[in-house]
């Protein structure tokens, strides 16, 4: 009886989550590989009338599979949403962009006009980008207003063909007196390098509409740094600005300090790890004391600012009324600089070397940061990688077992933790750095739930 209660509740939980005129198929871990595998699909789709948006993350989509799902939503005239990341779980990378020509040219067929376009997590490459490319130039996204390709390995190839396709689309929608106004652009971890972000910046700047670019760990030196910095001068309703982990030096920080005095509606500015150094944090804290009345986050951390500039930072920020949060943990060395300020993050101890960004983006500069004990430290990380992984798999599949009772599996974790005690004596086990490393990987994983997320933060944080 408990259990259909809890069924029940996940049921209704559920379709709480979704939006108007939307089909979600979200986080079912379904296997997709041919037309029969999406009959059901297909049928509710077709029966579906106003669709406006399809989720299909966290499924396994294959060829045949998106051409009969594509045939379904030729139909759909007002569509508006894609939500396919991380659909191609397994799949051969040749088979993902025949998968995404026939869902393009669905849309496009059907005279959809997008205003959301989600393909995150789909490790597609350049490969992937041509798989959109058609659809990018079309009538369907003249209406685009975000544009989400997180960690989708683009490379400079894939920066440069996304570049195009967004020029080519502002030029042809601008032809018909409704330029493309995309409002919304994330591409962090795709190594788009410096050429990758020189193409991109050039589209940036024609747009002209940006409120929020995030496109952290990218291998982005100052030459690309540089280009942005232009581009976003060009973007007076700027909110939110995420470069973090990409390669400033003093060069890029100082560009980008002269293309905030521009933006006068940045809200979030977030250049950690990005190696601004003192002369580009300084020339940043100027332009926060002169300007930026409603910035409300800051992050310069592990940046090698030194005392002097970290403390010029922290009092360009005082009298800023909205801030909530200056970060600059992790400069060498570590003082009393951040009590400065009744907004600044409290003093904490150095994080340790990020082995997963050298991991990632390799360089000599962060492998040198790594200290004598490196080689220890990236093994153990590709343990950590490796561990990690098997428990996505798992957990992705627990979660979405109808049979799966999510509840009693969160009771048992905080009993193993020893955060509450179990009726059947069962005893917790030795907490290592390594069980709460992996917890906090997990819980920020779209299969976990939310609710046990927070059932878990409520007995964490005691």
């Amino acid at each position: 009886m408990a259990t259909d209660i809890v069924a029940q509740l996940a049921d209704s939980l559920a379709k709480a989550g979704v939006e108007e005129g939307e089909l979600s198929y979200k986080g079912q871990g379904r296997k997709l590989d041919d037309a029969k595998s999406v009959e059901e699909i297909v049928k509710e789709i077709q029966d579906f009338q106003g669709l406006q948006a399809l989720r299909l993350e966290g499924n396994t989509v294959g060829v045949e599979a998106a051409q009969a799902i594509a045939k379904a939503l030729e139909t759909k005239s007002e569509f508006k949403r894609c939500y396919w990341s991380d659909m191609f779980t397994g799949r051969l990378r040749s088979e993902i962009p025949p998968a995404l020509n026939s869902l393009g040219d669905a849309l496009m067929m059907a005279g959809a006009r997008l205003t959301v376009l989600d393909l995150s997590d789909n490790a597609f490459g350049p490969d992937g980008v041509r798989g959109i490319e058609k659809l990018l130039k079309s009538t369907a996204c003249h209406t685009l207003q975000e544009l989400r390709l997180n960690n989708c390995g683009m490379g400079i190839g894939g920066g440069k063909i996304l570049a195009a396709s967004l020029i080519q689309c502002h030029k042809s929608s601008s032809a018909e007196s409704t330029p493309l106004s995309l409002k919304v652009f994330v591409a962090g971890r795709n190594r788009l390098e410096n050429d990758g972000a020189i193409a991109l910046a050039q589209a940036f700047q024609l747009m002209g509409s940006l409120e929020e670019v995030h496109m952290p760990q990218n291998g982005i030196n100052h030459p690309g740094v540089t280009a942005l910095a232009t581009a976003m001068q060009h973007n007076p309703n700027l909110r939110i600005l995420n470069l973090n982990d990409n390669t400033f030096t003093d060069k890029g920080g100082i560009a980008m300090a002269q293309a905030l005095k521009h933006l006068h509606s940045i809200q979030v500015i977030n250049f950690g790890d990005c190696l601004v150094r003192p002369a580009g944090a300084i020339a940043i804290a100027e332009t926060v004391s002169e300007g930026l009345p409603i910035l409300k986050e800051l992050n310069l951390s592990f940046c090698e600012i030194t005392e002097e500039a970290a403390v010029t930072v922290a009092q360009a920020v005082k009298n800023k009324d909205q801030l909530e949060k200056l970060d600059l943990n992790g400069n060498s060395p570590p003082t009393t600089t951040f009590a400065i300020t009744p907004f600044s993050t409290p003093p904490s101890a150095p994080r340790p070397p990020d082995v997963s960004s050298f991991l990632s983006f390799p360089s000599p500069d962060k492998l040198l940061k790594l200290g004598a004990k490196r080689a220890l430290l990236i093994e153990q990380q590709q343990y950590f990688n490796s561990a990690v992984s098997f428990s996505d798999g798992l957990l992705k599949k627990a979660f979405t077992t109808p049979s799966f009772q999510g509840y009693s599996f969160v009771s048992s974790l905080l009993v193993l933790l020893g955060l509450i005690k179990s009726e059947d004596k069962v005893k917790p086990v030795l907490v290592v750095p390594g069980h709460l490393q992996a917890l906090e990987h997990v819980v920020r994983q779209d299969y976990f739930p939310k609710e046990s997320v927070a059932v878990l933060e409520a007995f964490m944080s005691r």
